[in-house]
């Protein structure tokens, strides 16, 4: 977690930031601290995370920032503001699909709903890359992906609905859908990384 220079830290920045790390999350995901960017607000925290197939191929990646500021800022509609990013591999034929933009932003809305995660001023991008090799690179296969920008203002300073729904948005555009009611997690995996999240 990076804080910005400004010390000490607000007390509520510091109670959301702890509740960006969740104490369970499903096996597939890996969760870790990563640098925040300094000049978007006074203070912010950030956790990145990859979804991975049991063979360990990645199948997404995504962060998840949280910026807080005091006095608030235009169009925030409070003292926080959170920034995701999802990006991953796709089948060509998904990426084809006109319908594909309006129901990724689905699965991030859908989400925190569901994880009952309050929010307002929700706003946000879906892309479709396709990415062909030439030259040298001639042979390499041609790739599409997906990547989803956006950005809300959590209602609460407990952030864990939001976190949970954010995970589900990555494990939905890797093709897995989210875990069923009653279901519980199992504790995350332990990876080389030492910085990772543990449970």
């Amino acid at each position: 977690m990076t804080i910005g220079d400004a010390a000490p830290a607000p007390a509520a920045f510091r109670r959301a930031a702890a509740t960006l790390r969740p104490t369970e999350v499903r096996p597939e995901i890996e969760l870790e601290d990563i640098p925040a960017p300094q000049r978007l607000a006074p203070y912010s925290a950030a956790v990145g995370a990859s979804v991975y197939r049991d063979d360990d191929d990645e199948l997404a990646v995504g962060r998840l920032i949280m910026l807080f500021d005091p006095d608030g800022q235009r169009g925030w509609d409070g003292q926080f503001r959170l920034v995701a990013y999802v990006r991953a591999d796709m089948e060509p034929e998904i990426t084809e699909d006109p319908l594909l933009g309006p129901v990724a932003w689905s699965w991030l809305t859908e989400s925190l709903d569901a994880h009952g995660a309050a929010y307002a001023a929700a706003g946000g991008t879906v892309t479709r890359a396709v990415s062909e090799g030439f030259g040298n690179k001639a042979e390499d296969p041609v790739t599409t992906e997906l990547e989803l920008r956006a950005s809300w203002s959590p209602l609460e300073e407990d952030l864990s609905g939001h976190v949970a729904a954010w995970c589900d948005l990555m494990c939905l555009a890797a093709g897995m859908p989210p875990l069923p009611p009653g279901v519980a997690a199992l504790p995350q995996r332990r990876r080389e990384d030492p910085e990772s999240f543990r449970t």
